[in-house]
């Protein structure tokens, strides 16, 4: 099982981060990816929707990429709205991005050892089923 990083830790990388990257957000305002994109995106971030199903639509005022591959700026989060059997992939791909984030956040309910060990060894933190919205409002991230 994945050992999350501290309380402290995980506060230093929300306060760090500008960019996150949503892997299977929706576009539809009442699926929880878009409610919680939504609240990090009003908390100051920019959102880079990724989704291949709605990829050229527009969420949240922002393009959607098909994949995270696409992205050719830096992102800080990826952030994982996934079954926990199909994260193996979503590691494989975040390894292929041309900029490599610092966390690979996998929401509340997501758990993948073996995604979760990709990403160690590549050296992004990984934050394993918990809410990134849940821990930006309770660790009082100050964005």
């Amino acid at each position: 099982m994945v050992q999350n990083p501290s309380n402290e830790v995980r506060k230093g990388l929300l306060e760090e981060a500008k960019t996150i990257a949503v892997v299977g957000l929706s576009n539809k305002p009442d699926r929880t990816s878009y409610m919680i994109a939504d609240a990090m995106q009003h908390a100051g971030y920019r959102i880079i929707p990724v989704n291949p199903i709605i990829a050229g639509e527009t969420v949240l005022g922002e393009k959607v990429v098909a994949s995270l591959t696409e992205i050719d700026e830096q992102v800080d989060i990826v952030n994982v709205f996934r079954k926990s059997e199909d994260i193996v992939p979503v590691a494989e791909e975040t390894k292929k991005m041309k900029h490599k984030p610092k966390v690979f956040w996998m929401q509340q309910g997501i758990s993948n050892d073996d995604a979760a060990a990709l990403m160690s060894e590549e050296g992004i933190a990984v934050v394993n089923d918990m809410c990134i919205k849940v821990d930006h409002a309770l660790l009082r991230v100050g964005k």
